[in-house]
Order: structure tokens, then C-alpha cells, then sequence
């Protein structure tokens, strides 16, 4: 009979057992880079019912930090490996990454200003006519407003003009030389 007892009441206390996840603090914007200095800004741990938590759930911040978020996370989100890309594969590919700079002219050249740190796009090079993809899925480092002023991701009526992406070093001549002629394109890829 005590047995029996013993055997249920670790049945009951599993199903109250505790484990550890991180919530969203505030919104994290999307391509937001994860770094230890502003980790705090934005997760809290939470403790709560292990049959709540997500298999996919981060419970470790090492794990976290060095990560980009893929989309806007809203405050009180467990954070789960999908909400995350890892910086490796950012610039897999890569022999030597490097960030260009770039300023439109025209907002229309840079998918009328909407881009944002994050963002993947496609760079067209527009010659006599004829529209030719130069550079796909570039990532973009950081986006600023006319003056050169940083556009937070938080930011969505600000016009971004001025925009940091990640080249290979190889590609650098063929960029600056494609801004020189005025004949690059930016589109905006839809995630």
C-alpha cells in the first residue's frame, strides 16, 4: 500500500514539475542580433508547468546570443530555434564578407524606403532596357534615413535611403561600379 502512495504521489508532482523558458521583455524586431549586451533589454527567464513548454523552447541564453530573429517576436513569447538564424548562416557562402553602403537617389530604387535591418533583398543591375538579378538574397546590416541618422526596426514610416548590406569582397568593384552607373534596383524579398 505504501508503494502505491510513494508511486502516486511522484505521478502527481510530475505534473507540476517546474522547467525554465525565456520570454520576450518588449518586441524584438525582426534581424534584431541577439549580443550579451542587450539580452537583458529584451528576455526574462520564466519558470512554469513542463507540459507547457515547447520541445523547441531555448532554456539556455548561450544558445541565444549570437542569434538574428527571423520576424517581429511580441512581448511575452516563449522563444523557441525557429524564431532565430544562426549569423553563420547569414554569410555562408562567403569567402570574405564585407558591408557596403549604399544611398538611393529615389526611394523607389530601394523598394520605396521600407527596408529595414534584416531584410533580405534581390540587387538588379538595369542596362539599356534590360533588368539582370546581380546579387540574391542580400542581407541588409543596417538602414538609415536621408540625413544618416539609424532606422531602428521599431521604425516603420521612416524612409530608409541609406542602406548597409553584406557583400563578398569579391563583388565590391561590380557594386560600387553598378551605384556609379546608377543602374541598380533594389526588391525586397517577401518572408
Amino acid at each position: 500500500m505504501f508503494v502505491i502512495l510513494v508511486q502516486m504521489e511522484k505521478s502527481i508532482m510530475a505534473q507540476y514539475e517546474k522547467g525554465v523558458v525565456y520570454v520576450a521583455d518588449i518586441m524584438i524586431p525582426k534581424g534584431q542580433m541577439i549580443t550579451a549586451e542587450n539580452f537583458p533589454e529584451y528576455f526574462t527567464e520564466k519558470e512554469m508547468d513542463i507540459n507547457l513548454i515547447p520541445e523547441t523552447a531555448l532554456a539556455d541564453p548561450a544558445r541565444i546570443k549570437g542569434l538574428a530573429t527571423v520576424f517581429d517576436v511580441e512581448p511575452g513569447v516563449i522563444l523557441t530555434e525557429g524564431m532565430f538564424e544562426e549569423w553563420d548562416l547569414i554569410l555562408a557562402g562567403m569567402e570574405e564578407p564585407v558591408i557596403a553602403g549604399l544611398k538611393a537617389d529615389d526611394i523607389y530604387q530601394v523598394a520605396g524606403g521600407i527596408l529595414r535591418a534584416g531584410d533580405r533583398i534581390h540587387i538588379y543591375s538595369v542596362k539599356e532596357g534590360e533588368a539582370v538579378l546581380a546579387w540574391e538574397a542580400v542581407y541588409i546590416q543596417q538602414v538609415f534615413d536621408a540625413s544618416g541618422a539609424g532606422i531602428p526596426n521599431t521604425d516603420k514610416s521612416t524612409a530608409a535611403q541609406r542602406i548597409n548590406v553584406y557583400l563578398d569582397k569579391h563583388d565590391i568593384t561590380d557594386f560600387y561600379t553598378g551605384l556609379a552607373d546608377g543602374s541598380l534596383r533594389i526588391v525586397k524579398i517577401c518572408e
